[in-house]
């Protein structure tokens, strides 16, 4: 199987050459404009599909909020706001993304969901949340994120950085299959394509390795196979407590 697996995965690389190279050169960089539009749309099916499994993770937001005050909610990699519909009335809204063209649909979604309080809009990217600051938000929130950062660690460090102690980061996200699975064979297989396809997302990424190795004092976690597209079938969800 992993001789089939390498040759599949070889002439899947072959076919996809045409975009690594438009990428090197900068001729893809316009699909960062489109990508978006892409996202707010699936999003919509997404949240359809994961819409209780979503409550379920969100109620337990109850459970961090401070002695005094609103709810503090950082969102990393907020994309579209597709998350917005689930959070409790009055939260404190910090959003950041690293594709600043993601705000035109974000702006659409905070309109959506007048309950909450949007606070502000950084461009940046998971690994560097300089513009926040240590221990100042509640909760750290990353859905279908941690699939396309360069560096996972540096995220969840970061995010540990700026909690509060006791503040925990929340997550949901598509994770790598079982190695024995066909699911496994063919997200393996179709990677280099599925990179270009979702912005540098990767379907092959053992995410709960990370989180069990990131050194919260508490972690809640459990695998789920929700009815969504094979390749991204395989799910994780839950909390970790700094």
């Amino acid at each position: 199987m992993s001789l089939l697996m390498n040759a599949c995965a070889f002439l899947v690389k072959v076919l996809v050459l045409p975009l690594y190279i438009a990428e090197v050169t900068g001729l893809l960089s316009f699909y960062k404009r489109v990508f978006p539009l892409l996202v707010y749309k699936m999003s919509i099916s997404y949240n359809g599909k994961m819409s209780d499994k979503k409550k379920e993770l969100f109620r337990n937001l109850e459970k961090f909020y401070p002695s005094k005050g609103s709810l503090r909610i950082l969102e990393v990699g907020c994309g579209s706001g597709a998350n917005f519909e689930h959070y409790p009335t009055g939260c404190k809204i910090t959003c950041t993304d690293p594709n600043p063209h993601f705000q035109k649909y974000l702006n659409k979604s905070m309109a959506k969901n007048d309950h909450l309080v949007y606070d502000s809009f950084i461009v940046a990217s998971g690994e560097n949340l300089k513009a926040v600051e240590d221990n100042s938000v509640d909760v750290v929130v990353c859905t279908l994120v941690l699939c396309s950062v360069n560096d996972t660690q540096k995220v969840l460090q970061e995010a540990k950085r700026v909690l509060r102690p006791g503040g925990a980061f929340f997550f949901l996200e598509h994770v790598v299959s079982e190695p024995s699975s066909w699911v496994y064979f063919f997200q393996h297989v179709f990677q280099p394509f599925w990179y270009y396809f979702g912005d540098g997302c990767e379907t092959t990424r053992a995410t709960w390795k990370h989180l069990e190795a990131a050194g919260f004092s508490d972690l809640q976690l459990r695998h789920m196979q929700p009815p969504l597209f094979f390749l991204i079938r395989p799910h994780i969800v839950g909390y970790a407590v700094k």
